[in-house]
């Protein structure tokens, strides 16, 4: 059985592998869409008993199919004998910070006072290494306006689908079903994750709101992750094409967005339309983003007395009731400073500040965040990107990571690309308070996005530049 199913997969790979290698814009597409689907297929084939280094391969297939794009454009740049792009300060960031990281995977982890094991710095790796590797095929592929026309549609009619079906989820589909379908094996076993929300679900799939009778389901979707859903939605919410048809599906998705309950998502979408406002130098945008910052506390007060709804099990009651003791009940209130979750992203900040100042050096790849969870590595740093970079490979990284993300933003607003600004900054602010690379659609969707439209340098690069349609301030 092991046998047929790695052939399908390698026959449905290498036409998806050859598809790229002659038109390297269409990872762009298969991302889009793949990635939204990629943790809800993983999870099924589990169930269908594909497991260990089968389903790892499998799962391999994003990063194949980018290695794939990366091969094709540099073969290209070889045969022309220049780059596709002239470099400018952030391609030369990317390049620095790529090249800290694989410095840092290969110092031993005693020199830095790190704990973490081969397979940790190589999934640490991946996760730093994927926004450079996407950053760069965006910035090798010239496209036009057509092109960015049909992958803002994919994507906001991914956007739309994921909120339909996880709204159709939280209200027909019962919590016993998630604790019993193979998903929490899928995430325990294969993973490594250990989680402790209701029946060994990650704890974000659902709102404790203190009450031991009941808890609000979150919208998790095909992504398998309230955070992850809400992060698709805001970036699709941002590229909106103005078409009426765009108004109806960005309806859904804001929906969706609403039922994800992420509140952090919902203010860093109000503040990239500010953004917006800024970089397009018109008024309106600040009119929705009004809108999103009124519905947002209205919808936090309301949501926990009309959102859907799943009770506990005997064994979750203990365990929420240690949780208590231990910490404090959750308070209910989805805007108090004292909400459990909004003081643990805080706590975990200030942790991670503190680690990075008083160990400058860092403690090397896999010592942070999801990487260390799943692989039993003690936690040195968690939540926010910026300190788990800073962690990983000290100060110097996370001054390189900042400076590199902050070369992009001025970049695109420099390039005009007003909507993709907005995009790029509300990521980043979200960076501030998780992980938001550890979401593989952020990172190789807005990375690769941003580096697609970030300003050209010569002369028919710039001509080419100015057709390009809805991103551009003077559309």
């Amino acid at each position: 059985m092991t046998a047929l199913e790695l052939v399908l997969y390698a026959l449905l790979l290498a036409v998806a592998a050859a598809a790229v290698w002659r038109r390297p814009v269409l990872a762009l597409y298969l991302f889009v869409a793949g990635l939204a689907l990629h943790n809800a297929a993983m999870a099924s084939l589990y169930v269908a008993g594909v497991r260990g280094s089968t389903l790892t391969a499998i799962a391999a297939w994003k990063e194949i199919l980018l290695a794939v794009g990366l091969a094709r454009v540099a073969l290209d740049a070889l045969r022309e004998r220049r780059l596709p792009f002239r470099p400018g300060a952030a391609d030369w960031l990317a390049v620095a910070f790529g090249a800290l990281v694989v410095v840092y995977a290969f110092i031993p982890q005693s020199v830095l006072d790190g704990n973490a094991g081969r397979h940790a710095v190589a999934l640490a790796a991946r996760h730093d290494l994927v926004p450079v590797g996407a950053f760069l095929l965006g910035r090798s592929l010239r496209l036009g306006r057509d092109d960015f026309r049909r992958l803002a549609w994919t994507l906001l009619g991914t956007a739309a689908l994921v909120a339909a079906v996880g709204i159709v989820d939280v209200y027909a589909v019962p919590i016993g079903w998630w604790r019993t379908n193979g998903v929490v094996d899928y995430f325990h076993k294969q993973l490594g994750y250990r989680y402790n929300g209701t029946g060994g679900l990650p704890e974000n799939f659902i709102y404790n709101t203190g009450s031991e009778q009941h808890f609000l389901r979150r919208l998790v979707s095909t992504f398998l992750s309230p955070l992850a859903s809400a992060y698709l939605m805001v970036v699709a919410l941002l590229l909106l094409p103005r078409r009426r048809l765009a108004a109806a599906l960005g309806a859904l998705a804001f929906a969706g967005l609403l039922f994800t309950f992420s509140r952090s998502s919902l203010v860093a979408l109000a503040g990239g339309f500010v953004v917006l406002a800024l970089a397009s130098r018109d008024v309106r945008p600040v009119a929705l983003a009004v809108l999103v910052a009124g519905v947002t506390v209205g919808w936090a007060s309301v949501f926990p007395h009309i959102g859907p709804t799943g009770h506990w099990t005997k064994h979750d009651l203990v365990l929420q009731r240690q949780h208590a003791q231990a910490s404090g009940p959750a308070s209910g209130n989805a805007l108090s400073e004292r909400e459990p979750s909004l003081h643990e992203h805080w706590t975990a900040l200030k942790d991670g500040l503190h680690t990075v100042v008083h160990h400058p050096q860092g403690f090397g790849l896999g010592n942070v965040g999801q990487t260390a969870s799943r692989t039993g590595t003690p936690l040195k740093a968690g939540e926010s990107n910026y300190t788990e970079i800073g962690a990983e490979t000290g100060l110097a990284g996370m001054v390189l990571w900042i400076a590199w993300s902050l070369a992009i933003l001025v970049g695109l607003w420099r390039a005009g690309a007003v909507r993709m600004t907005a995009v790029f900054a509300a990521v980043l602010a979200l960076s501030i308070q998780t992980d938001v690379v550890g979401d593989p659609w952020v990172a190789y969707i807005v990375w690769a996005f941003a580096g697609a439209l970030l300003v050209r340098t010569r002369p028919q690069e710039r001509l080419a530049a100015r057709a390009r349609e809805p991103y551009r301030c003077r559309e």
